[in-house]
């Protein structure tokens, strides 16, 4: 059967959606964090004479609105269309990493802060190294305990087994072993342990004597130990319940973590991106604009766009670009302005009970609720909400952290997790150190609060807050 093929024209509409390099920018700019926008201003600088920067906020807007007289916009609608736009079908979540904090915020006049260079501090790597070459360690023993010591962590535990540093090195096991005891011996005392036993044993043999009763404690009894089981160690070692307690008393004193000692971090900063404060009766938005550089067109090159006549068509070409690519940047700068100020208006509507009264008064809250109230689409607020912070009365919070689901009360209205994570935190507080409160116990106050919460969400949530269990946060003395 022979086929009958051939060709033919056919019209057919279609929808399409564009998106052009500008707006893809305009995008991109909303979800940067402070500390990338800076730097993304400053490359756009660098690259483009057109633009400088400027003091004024007022001529910024002037250079703005002139601008657009001289160059054809690209897109009329550019600002409807943003919003409405679907960021997720063109950026994937992790497409864009972001910068939750930064680092040592300089002063007004460019210097860091004062208690940044107080004075330089050792690192533990450097303060081990030091003692090892101090002592008596033939050039293999150096060798081998300059290896363990690179792999201790900041908390000061040797994170590399001796089987390996014995095959690395072509060594037994037991000269490696050897080694290693020697730098257990080494400042701060517990350092360079493979797991909690170790490192109290170690501290404990130094404070105590391996004749103590907290080192036997510690050595053969560690279970109960960290059970705070007073009863089960003085069963076992046959001796009074009150010389077993003073000896958890004193084995309390020991450093779980030697090694923090010899921290050098630096003090975090968050700068944050808005400001919420009351002003009599009215709350007050106020975005934060320091160290955010004020962009305008070049003059020179206004003045050289009226002159087309002396121009070649390559020039003018090149000076157009430029200055579309300049007003576009200096517009969506203002575009990503105006969106986290609807947005932190509309949370601020939302959430008027948490700034007037407190965490525990935070509703629940969805990406969608914000989004239906200023008309954008869910995944623009989301990335606008995505490393941003605002400065309240009640401290610093990301923008995320109001958005939170919710769970039932028995009057059939509902309350956010978070302000029930802060009812757990305030009940643990509160309670009596020799009877903490269980899980179980928790979940019951606040079912007579009103609250419906299972006993597995308490644990869940007490977790998130990093709240040790009741058996690990009772106190026998």
């Amino acid at each position: 059967m022979a086929l009958d093929m051939k060709h033919s024209l056919r019209l057919q509409q279609q929808l399409k959606l564009t998106i052009t390099p500008q707006l893809q920018q305009a995008i991109k700019l909303l979800q940067l964090t402070r500390l990338e926008l800076q730097q993304t201003i400053k490359n756009e600088l660098e690259q483009n004479p057109v633009l400088e920067e400027i003091l004024d906020e007022e001529e910024v807007q002037k250079e703005v609105d002139s601008s657009e007289g001289d160059v054809k916009d690209e897109s009329e609608d550019s600002d409807s269309f943003l919003e409405s736009l679907n960021l997720e079908a063109y950026f994937p979540e992790d497409q864009y990493g972001t910068y939750q904090a930064s680092r040592g915020r300089p002063e007004e006049d460019g210097r860091p802060l004062y208690e940044n260079t107080l004075k330089t501090e050792i690192d533990l790597n450097a303060h081990l190294i030091m003692q090892l070459s101090l002592n008596n360690f033939t050039l293999e023993e150096k060798q081998i305990g300059t290896y363990l010591i690179g792999n201790i962590d900041e908390n000061g535990y040797l994170k590399v087994g001796l089987d390996e540093t014995a095959e690395k090195f072509q060594w037994s096991v037991d000269r490696v072993e050897d080694v290693l005891q020697k730098i257990q011996l080494f400042d701060p005392t517990g350092v360079a342990a493979r797991d909690l036993e170790e490192c109290l044993a170690i501290q404990a043999r130094e404070k105590f004597g391996i004749r103590s009763l907290e080192f036997r404690i510690l050595n053969e009894h560690f279970d109960k130990f960290i059970k705070t089981d007073l009863l089960g160690v003085a069963r076992a070692l046959k001796i009074e319940k009150t010389r077993v307690k003073a000896a958890f008393k004193n084995l309390s004193g020991l450093d779980p973590k030697p090694g923090r000692r010899y921290s050098t971090s630096d003090v975090h900063y968050v700068v944050p991106d808005i400001s919420v404060f009351k002003v009599g009766s009215e709350w007050v938005i106020s975005l934060n604009e320091d160290g955010l550089p004020k962009l305008r067109i070049n003059s020179y090159y206004r003045e050289l766009i009226k002159k087309k006549d002396s121009l070649s068509k390559e020039e003018k070409d090149y000076l157009r670009d430029k200055v579309n690519s300049a007003v576009w940047f200096v517009k969506s700068i203002y575009q990503r302005k105006r969106t986290i100020y609807r947005v932190m208006e509309s949370i601020l509507k939302h959430q008027i009970e948490f700034f007037e009264l407190g965490p525990g008064h935070l509703k629940p809250l969805t990406l969608r609720d914000i989004a239906e109230n200023i008309e954008m689409h869910e995944s623009t607020v989301s990335r606008v909400t995505s490393g941003k912070y605002v400065h309240t009365p009640i401290g610093l919070f990301e923008l995320k952290y109001f958005f939170t689901s919710s769970l039932s009360r028995k009057d059939g209205e509902s309350v956010a997790s978070e302000s029930v994570k802060e009812k757990i935190k305030e009940l643990i507080q509160a309670e009596n150190p020799l009877k903490p409160l269980s899980d179980i116990e928790v979940a019951r106050i606040l079912k007579s609060q009103g609250i419906n919460i299972a006993r597995r969400t308490v644990t869940k949530y007490r977790e998130s807050l990093g709240i040790l269990p009741s058996n690990k946060r009772k106190k026998i003395f």
